[in-house]
């Protein structure tokens, strides 16, 4: 599982060096990613594996299905194959790395079965605007969380 947050910094070219706690989690997968984003404000880093179920659970739903379209759409947009280099770094995808900010201090979070990486000023702000509510407690609750 990935889990906890570690600063990382992408370099120039746009490659994130993936943190060696995540990496070695990774390895389990093979070096294939997708890399994509719903909304352009953040990276997704899925393995491929994860990304491939994923994508048969869409597969399931009907092509007129306006949410499965949406969602598509996006993370097509912004998405990319990608392979882990022999340095552990990944290419951030051009269109994704300008919509997201993604250059320079980076927050890398692992969300179980994938990461998902922030430009370190956009998570600050984004953790200062999404705080966990009573509703949000209650409902962990009732899902014995």
């Amino acid at each position: 599982m990935l889990r906890g947050n570690i600063p990382a910094r992408v370099d120039e070219k746009g490659r994130l060096k993936i943190p060696a706690a995540f990496l070695e989690e990774l390895k389990g997968f093979g070096g294939q990613f997708y890399v994509t984003s719903e909304t352009g404000d953040y990276a997704r880093i899925f393995p491929m594996k994860i990304w491939e179920e994923l994508e048969s659970k869409l597969a399931r739903l009907s092509s007129h299905n306006r949410t499965k379209q949406k969602f598509l759409t996006w993370t097509n947009y912004y998405g990319q194959a990608v392979e882990v280099d022999n340095q552990g770094r990944i290419l951030i995808p051009p269109v994704l790395r300008e919509a997201a900010q993604m250059k320079g201090d980076v927050d890398v979070m692992g969300h179980l079965t994938y990461l998902e990486v922030w430009n370190h000023g956009r998570s600050l702000e984004n953790l200062k605007k999404s705080p966990i509510t009573d509703d949000d407690l209650k409902i962990l609750d009732e899902l014995g969380i």
